[in-house]
This record gives structure tokens, C-alpha cells and sequence, in this order.
């Protein structure tokens, strides 16, 4: 396992536990990854770790990130300001 599949593994983990501690369902708890600036190997790693959900402010970046990794289950956030002049792209490339 590696380093970050370990810490995925322990994040999850105390997702689960404060849950259960507050009778809530763990299922409809989301943990999203902010991948901004990251580079595409980093994110392939948390991909392969089990993380299915990314977060990305920068929108150029993020589409270019987004055309090359089209893997199944892969959902995208835009996590940052919204400038009417990137609504559309925004709209059609992010959850």
C-alpha cells in the first residue's frame, strides 16, 4: 500500500467514526480532493487510491486535466469564484 493510500485508508476511516458518532450515515459523506495545481501523476495516484472526487479552482488547468483524465467514476468540482465569462465552460465540465 502506498503512502497515500494509507492516508486515504485513515482520512476515510475518521470520516466513518465521527459519522457513527453523530448517528450520521457515512454513505452520504463526500471527501473531495483538491487537486489544484497538482500535477496529473498525483492525481492518478489518489485515483488509484480510491478517490473518485477532485476539486479545481484554476479552470484552464482544470480543463486540461479533465480532457486527459477520462477514467470511470471521475467526478470534478469547481471549488473557486465563478466569472460570468467562464460560466459555460464551467457548467459543462464540473458536478
Amino acid at each position: 500500500m502506498t503512502d497515500f493510500s494509507e492516508r486515504l485508508d485513515n482520512v476515510n476511516s475518521r470520516i466513518q467514526t465521527t459519522a457513527e458518532k453523530f448517528n450520521r450515515n457515512p454513505d452520504q459523506i463526500s471527501l473531495l480532493a483538491v487537486s489544484k495545481t497538482k500535477p496529473i501523476e498525483a492525481i492518478l495516484a489518489a485515483y488509484g487510491a480510491g478517490q473518485r472526487q477532485f476539486g479545481e479552482n484554476y479552470l484552464q488547468e482544470a480543463l486540461e486535466k479533465i480532457e486527459e483524465l477520462v477514467l470511470p467514476g471521475i467526478e470534478w468540482h469547481f471549488i473557486g469564484r465563478v466569472q460570468s465569462n467562464k460560466t459555460r465552460a464551467i457548467a459543462e465540465n464540473f458536478a
